[in-house]
């Protein structure tokens, strides 16, 4: 890709309007400084001294900060949040970025707000280290009522978008925004928009999801399909356009340090592969599949052929797992500073 093409779809995403469905959390950092280490009078233990407190939207909001820092123009969260403090401070996360509409941002009094709390020691000089974390999640059933109105919010915000991003971030089943009410609705949109990007992404897997796009790693893929772990470029590339035949439309897996694969869903149309850029230093791999996910839906969106998107989102990726300690992003600027480090560009 071009220097020339690539700022070529960019310049489409401040046009674009982008749902994002699904599972958001706060990202809470607690920052320890281990100069301060002290014993617990009362029980004996060591304190950890918090010195900073950092809090940004994680979960589907990963993929929601990559497209801000995109510049897409509009970005509409479908999901909910707790009546809690944590909610209060997902909300006003969200809020403080531009083009986000929260008109179909729930709040559900009676659940928690998910919430990833993350210890990290920060030492003058070296990486962050993350300590155990602590988590708060739903483990009861989404109520009826509550599917009930996402299942309104997405079906009003789908005849507007240029693209649907959906991504199960909860572990236990039934628990989180994505329900099986949910996902019949998604099926409904999939079948009246067949040319709209619609790309799903989910820890649980997405055996019996409706016919959308699928991001996935290997392993995923080869277990949808029933395949050995087998994970062979040309058996992967294989079983990608099985996948995408069998969805009816464009497939993605991604390969670590390998790449992206992609296959679309046309009869003899070759899979593409796109290899992942050198290391450049420490990395820290967390939100790099967020941004994947993040960067293929805006490429597409914005007419970004197969390849093309799968280009933009191994470069944005490279750039994400190179920033330590956070959950990082990837702009325009970014991307096009990368760009002739990609092998074969």
């Amino acid at each position: 890709m071009t220097p020339e093409r690539f700022q070529e779809i960019a310049s489409k995403y401040p046009k674009l309007r982008v749902a994002v469905v699904g599972d958001f959390c706060l990202d809470r950092y607690l920052e320890l400084d281990p100069a301060r280490a002290e014993t617990s009078i009362e029980t004996g233990l060591p304190v950890y001294n918090v010195v900073n407190v950092r809090a940004q939207p994680g979960g589907a909001g990963t993929i929601v900060n990559n497209l801000v820092a995109l510049g897409v123009g509009t970005i509409i969260p479908v999901s909910f949040r707790g009546d809690d403090g944590e909610g209060y401070e997902l909300e006003r996360g969200l809020g403080r970025l531009p083009g986000l509409r929260l008109d179909h941002f729930l709040t559900a009094p009676e659940r928690r707000t998910f919430t990833y709390c993350k210890p990290l020691l920060v030492e003058p000089g070296k990486p962050p280290v993350e300590l155990n974390r602590l988590d708060s999640k739903n483990w009861t059933r989404t109520p009826p009522e509550l599917e009930a109105r996402l299942a309104e919010s997405l079906r009003a915000v789908a005849p507007a978008v240029d693209a649907i991003i959906v991504l199960e971030q909860v572990d236990a089943p039934e628990t989180g925004v994505v329900t099986r009410a949910l996902l019949d609705v998604l099926g409904e949109i999939a079948e009246a928009r067949p040319a709209l990007p619609i790309l799903a992404d989910s820890r649980q897997g997405l055996r019996g999801w409706p016919p959308v796009s699928f991001k996935m790693n290997a392993a995923e893929l080869a277990t949808l399909l029933g395949r050995s772990g087998d994970h062979e470029l040309d058996d992967v590339k294989e079983a990608a356009s099985q996948m995408a035949v069998q969805q009816g439309r464009p497939v993605f897996v991604t390969l670590s340090e390998r790449g992206i694969v992609a296959a679309g869903p046309g009869p003899g149309i070759a899979a593409e592969h796109v290899p992942s850029l050198p290391l450049r230093g420490p990395i820290d791999i967390v939100g790099a599949g967020d941004s994947v996910t993040a960067n293929l839906a805006a490429a597409l969106a914005a007419g970004a052929s197969l390849r093309e998107a799968i280009a933009v989102a191994s470069i944005a990726s490279s750039h994400v797992i190179h920033q330590l300690g956070t959950t990082g992003t990837a702009s325009v600027a970014d991307i096009g500073a990368l760009l002739s480090q990609l092998p074969g560009a």
